[in-house]
């Protein structure tokens, strides 16, 4: 004979058993995602913090050059060295942005495998 507590028990349905896997995997993923966001912002600050100490030395130089010829050459050797730097940068971002996806992915990937074998065993149980 059963007792009144054996028979009000319901089943519950393996993803909710597996919610705090879920839980547990969003969280990893919004640190993942704040770490990725922060070291971006490190790169553009640091790239940032190069260029303007770059515009102060052009100013520096252009106040320094005493012919027109000499400010014309200090302009043109800033921008050179600009736009290498720049497209440089612009390809540090795009590798640091793959990577990170790449990484996102990969974590993604193995907590959801982690997550079926979880419930696949809850349902088998």
């Amino acid at each position: 004979m059963q007792t009144s507590l054996e028979s009000s028990q319901t089943v519950v349905p393996p993803i909710l058993t597996n919610g705090q896997n879920l839980a547990l995997g969003s969280a990893l993923l919004q640190a993942h995602t704040f770490s990725a966001m922060m070291q971006y912002q490190i790169e553009a600050l640091s790239f940032l913090k190069h260029r303007y100490e770059e515009d102060v030395k052009l100013i520096n130089d252009l106040v320094a050059s005493g012919e027109l010829n000499d400010a014309f050459d200090v302009i043109t050797v800033f921008l050179q060295n600009a736009a290498t730097e720049y497209a440089t940068e612009t390809s540090k971002m795009i590798s640091l942005g793959s990577k990170l996806a790449a990484e996102t992915a990969k974590r993604v990937r193995r907590h959801a495998v982690e997550t079926a074998k979880d419930i696949s065993v809850a349902t088998t149980a």
